[in-house]
């Protein structure tokens, strides 16, 4: 069942658990997070970038996700634009039917953030949908890094709480250290409790985590044991997970892991049977693989069993 991404994060943080928001570019992504649904009787968010957009269509997303939500009526599944860098690919996506909008300006200035996100609520909350916004740069936290530009990278807490009362906005991304892609962190793995139980505390709304993919160990040898090279990459940690949700999150984004998964089956059909053409032999694995990490990571987020 399509719902608000509001909805479906409104329970998560009254009930103390994060549902995951997985990224999808195509038909096999989207009913491996579907049938990962259904077998941990969990909610979902289903997450377009404007990348995938562009790749597949907004129109295309949102018919294959309106199916998929037909088929499986007993799941609550928000649609959701991953990172929308203006006011303009929000409406865009609220018109193809998305329920649930982030508006990324975390790159503007603090008003200029606060002012195109106070827009998209305004317009988002006219036709219930939910809308998310992100404070802080996510860049990393390096164990060498200076205290002065760690701060200028992290989310400040008091404009925090400005925010959200002013803006009006829904959830929250604060950055507390993550980055996007494989290759998180330099030295150990390291994220700002303290600052996201602050922001919490301030802020009262479900907070989001960016940057969350772990590189799984099974999937890093799945992916290197075909050729693949990861070297020098650091995921978030599942223990670092239940951390954040310990201290407020309630959202938390997932792709690098998947997209790893995915490929390496593909890759290994490709190695082991280089006659191979049929792209369902390459592609089932692959969707099988990619759900059962699903799966797991529902069961780390405490969405496991929640509907």
């Amino acid at each position: 069942m399509l719902v608000s991404g509001a909805e479906i994060l409104n329970k998560a943080h009254k009930e103390g658990y994060a549902v995951g928001a997985f990224n999808i570019n195509n038909m096999e992504m989207l009913q491996a997070i579907f049938e990962a649904a259904n077998s941990a009787s969990s909610p979902i968010i289903v997450e377009a970038s404007e990348g995938a957009i562009k790749y597949a269509g907004a129109d295309m997303l949102y018919a294959m996700t309106k199916i998929l939500s037909e088929k499986y009526p007993h799941i609550p599944v928000a649609l959701h634009l991953d990172h929308g860098t203006t006011v303009e690919s929000c409406i865009q996506a609220i018109r193809a039917g998305f329920t649930s909008v982030m508006i990324d300006a975390s790159h503007d200035s603090f008003e200029e953030n606060m002012a195109k996100t106070k827009r998209v609520v305004e317009i988002a909350h006219s036709v219930g949908v939910g809308v998310e916004a992100e404070l802080g740069r996510l860049m990393g936290i390096e164990d060498n890094i200076e205290v002065s530009e760690r701060d200028a990278v992290l989310v400040n807490v008091d404009e925090a709480e400005k925010f959200v009362k002013a803006t009006g906005v829904d959830y929250l991304a604060p950055a507390i250290g993550t980055s996007h892609g494989a290759f998180k962190f330099k030295g150990e793995p390291k994220l700002d409790f303290q600052r996201l139980q602050d922001v919490k505390r301030v802020t009262d709304v479900p907070l989001v985590l960016h940057g969350a993919s772990s590189i799984p160990q099974n999937v890093r040898e799945e992916f290197e044991n075909t050729g693949g090279d990861l070297k020098g990459s650091k995921g978030v940690p599942f223990e670092f997970l239940t951390e954040a949700i310990k201290g407020g999150i309630n959202k938390v984004n997932t792709d690098t892991d998947l997209r790893i998964a995915f490929m390496s089956q593909v890759r290994k059909v490709a190695n082991e049977k280089q006659s191979e053409f049929d792209l369902r032999k390459f592609f089932n694995p692959a969707k099988a693989l990619v759900t059962s990490e699903i799966v797991k990571r529902m069961e780390v987020l405490g969405s496991a069993g929640k509907i």
